[in-house]
């Protein structure tokens, strides 16, 4: 089986998996990194958004040789030590979370969006294509605007 290295949440890894494994199945399965959800396993949910080279992918759609020699983040990745991101620390100041299940991809969306738009206005939010089962995107879209403020 071939191996593949990458660099996980700033830390080297190696895997053993086929070229065509999800790069989600990898996280869950082998490396025990459960932030990234698995919500439809088509990239449409979103549930299990993560960064590779800093840029917003779906792991239950990429493979784990595209990521051979790569960056990838997690939402284990996001904050820097003990200090959160600032998005994660807006989620909790809107009290955003109402089951949680798909919030470490819409956390991580919302990071990679304020990364390439710093200011984003209300077209740009509405952009973000990750499904909340709950229902909480007014308090979703105040948790963005707040961290686009605080940063």
């Amino acid at each position: 089986m071939p191996s593949y290295s990458f660099t996980l949440n700033g830390k080297r890894v190696t895997v053993e998996a086929p070229a065509d494994m999800p790069l989600l199945w990898v996280l869950r399965d082998l490396l025990n990194v459960t932030g990234p959800k698995y919500g439809c396993g088509v990239g449409a949910c979103r549930a299990c958004t993560s960064h590779l080279d800093g840029d917003e992918i779906q792991p239950c759609v990429v493979p784990v040789a595209d990521c051979a020699g790569r960056e990838v983040t997690t939402i284990e990745g996001l904050a820097d030590g003990d200090r959160l991101h600032p998005v994660q620390q807006a989620w909790l100041d809107c009290d955003v979370a109402q089951c949680g299940f798909c919030q470490p991809g819409q956390i991580m969306a919302t990071a990679a969006l304020l990364k390439k738009t710093p200011r984003p206005t209300d077209a740009d939010i509405d952009r973000i294509e990750n499904v909340c089962r709950c229902g909480t995107y007014s308090r979703i879209r105040e948790a963005i605007k707040k961290a686009a403020s605080d940063s």
